[in-house]
């Protein structure tokens, strides 16, 4: 396991996946081409993470993709 410093927030962070995982949510995202729209990818991005980041409540990391994919929605109609 890497140790955690500062380099390790910025590149491949843990509660995204970290940098061996295949599924790491920066990964993911270029493959499923969610990389160009930012609503998505931060819809996948705050699902990938939800109960990875400390002193984040349960429910935080979905509500803020629920407000993405909301966002995301709305603007598709409009």
């Amino acid at each position: 396991m890497k140790k955690k410093n500062k380099s390790n927030l910025v590149d491949h962070p843990e509660h995204y996946g970290g940098e061996e995982n295949t599924y790491e949510v920066v990964k993911v995202a270029e493959a499923w081409g969610l990389d160009k729209d930012a609503y998505l990818f931060n819809v996948l991005k705050y699902i990938g993470r939800n109960g990875k980041k400390n002193d984040n409540p349960p429910t935080q990391d979905l509500e803020k993709a629920l407000w993405y994919l909301k966002r995301k929605i709305k603007n598709l109609k409009s």
